[in-house]
């Protein structure tokens, strides 16, 4: 049986990448004694005051995410600063995802991600 920590982030001031990192590491469980990379025995993690996470440079007006529809012509661009505008939790969890391992362990690992004053997310 794996216990489970909750560890609790202050997102202020703190770089995107920095803080990703971080986040991915306690998800993982890298920093446990027993860990093996095949196995799910991370923690959970909430993150408070993601609005004031720092952003170096000029990324938020030059970062572009892409997404794909799937459709002839459905490729959809949107900035930085207007993603973290609408949702920065969303921003953090594609950074955090960018992060993890790209098998089956990503989607129950990003799960344990919460935010702190968010009901559903």
């Amino acid at each position: 049986m794996i216990k489970r920590k909750t560890y609790t982030i202050d997102a202020s001031d703190k770089p995107l990448g920095r803080l990703a990192v971080e986040i991915a590491n306690i998800l993982r469980g890298k920093s446990k004694v027993d860990f093996v990379p095949y196995k799910d025995m991370g923690d959970f993690v909430i993150v408070e005051n993601i609005k004031q996470v720092g952003v170096s440079g000029k990324k938020m007006d030059r970062k572009i995410y892409y997404r794909h529809s799937g459709y002839p012509g459905g490729l959809k661009k949107e900035r930085m600063r207007v993603a973290f505008d609408k949702s920065p939790e969303k921003v953090l969890i594609r950074t955090v995802q960018g992060m993890l391992p790209k098998n089956k362990l990503r989607a129950i690992q990003i799960k344990r991600l919460k935010f702190h004053g968010q009901e559903n997310q």
